[in-house]
């Protein structure tokens, strides 16, 4: 599952801002409407508690990549504002539904001790797989000048295969914790709403204008888009179990500091760049960071409950995209009058995660959520107690 949803909605967003330019004439108020549309499922991530109450998550997950897999397969079909609207709608339900259960297994079947070690390994899977994509791209449309179409359909329809694949292949996997089946806000998981919140503010503008800004403002072709994804993700085929190690030894806290400070320069760096190649550096190293949010998992894995995962999990991914949701439309209006001004808005987003992570405690726990939180004092031993 780590290797083949990443490789279908790689396709799908490598292509994304040249097929839309081309083919249906976007501009900037188009694509951020488009990519607040993306969002909406995100933030209606919180109903999947329900659901996992007829489906198990495993089956779930499943079902969820087939869901993406079928709106990937469409897009090509729809070259017209509302026709990507409609299957961007489809794929993003798919995408976002996988996300939340594949977040809340991993968190329940892998040790603490091993987790940071773990998501580095399979952000590293993900990352071989969106190479495959990019290659495959690559292939495809600069050698053999396949359609858009047709790109976009073998992609879904791998996705697809894959999907029955993993439904009919593998067995069912016992889970360690009994999931609580509600929604789930604790004032100790605060500081991860937070944290969450704004990561998902930040990643937006990453997604949607970074990208965006390559195309329009620099015209870069869809294969010079696939060579810089390639770079970023060969980083993270290499590098990301790395990081994953690192951040288990110096700490959710170090490692998030290391991440906002440098992501204040980058947004800093696109407000001001004026060649393609000084852009496509940032892009770059605007990508290397990402992988430092693993520690964001592990610190809410170190203080939940282990039984509110699964319903923190879908939370969590609903607070994310509430400013997923609105910042893409307004800062596409924004983008219209300055482009600058959209990601100096991005470094002070980073400002304030900055400022907020240093609440992580060097140690993290369930009794210990905030840095500056007092432990609650021992139960006295009642010795009368059968």
């Amino acid at each position: 599952m780590a290797f083949i949803l990443p490789f279908v909605f790689a396709v799908w967003a490598t292509l994304l801002n040249n097929f839309v330019i081309e083919k249906a004439a976007f501009t900037g108020a188009e694509i951020g409407m488009l990519q607040s549309i993306r969002e909406i499922p995100g933030f209606l991530a919180f109903t999947a508690i329900y659901i996992l109450l007829f489906i198990k998550e495993q089956r779930f997950a499943i079902y969820s990549i087939a869901v993406l897999s079928i709106g990937v397969a469409f897009t090509g079909y729809f070259p017209t504002e509302y026709g990507l609207y409609v299957t961007t709608f489809i794929m993003s339900i798919g995408f976002h539904y996988y996300e939340t259960t594949q977040q809340s297994l991993t968190l329940q079947w892998v040790d603490k001790k091993e987790s940071a070690h773990f998501l580095g390994q399979a952000l590293a899977m993900k990352s071989f797989a969106s190479l495959l994509a990019f290659g495959g791209i690559w292939v495809l449309m600069e050698w053999l000048e396949v359609t858009y179409k047709t790109t976009y359909l073998i992609a879904g329809g791998v996705g697809f295969a894959v999907a029955l694949l993993l439904f009919f292949g593998f067995p069912m996997y016992e889970q360690p914790h009994v999931q609580t089946k509600k929604i789930v806000l604790k004032k100790n998981y605060m500081l991860y709403y937070a944290l969450t919140f704004l990561s998902g503010a930040r990643r937006q503008i990453f997604m949607v204008f970074a990208g965006f800004m390559m195309v329009e403002k620099f015209g870069y072709s869809v294969g010079e888009i696939s060579l810089l994804f390639g770079v970023n993700y060969i980083f993270n085929l290499l590098f990301a179990s790395k990081i994953g190690q690192w951040v288990g030894k110096i700490g959710e806290r170090r490692a998030l500091t290391f991440e906002y400070v440098g992501l204040i320069f980058v947004f800093v760096g696109y407000a001001l760049v004026e060649t393609a190649e000084i852009a496509a550096a940032l892009y770059v190293i605007d990508h290397m960071f990402f992988a430092l949010a693993i520690a964001i998992k592990t610190y809410f894995q170190k203080i939940a409950d282990q039984k509110d995962i699964a319903a923190t999990a879908s939370v969590s991914f609903t607070i994310n995209h509430i400013a997923a949701v609105i910042i893409p439309v307004m800062l596409g209006l924004v983008w219209l009058y300055s482009s600058t001004l959209v990601f100096m808005i991005g470094a002070s987003f980073a400002i304030c995660s900055l400022i907020i992570s240093q609440l992580i405690p060097d140690q993290p726990s369930e009794d210990k959520p905030f840095r500056f939180s007092t432990s609650p004092k021992p139960k006295p031993i009642d010795f009368n107690a059968k």
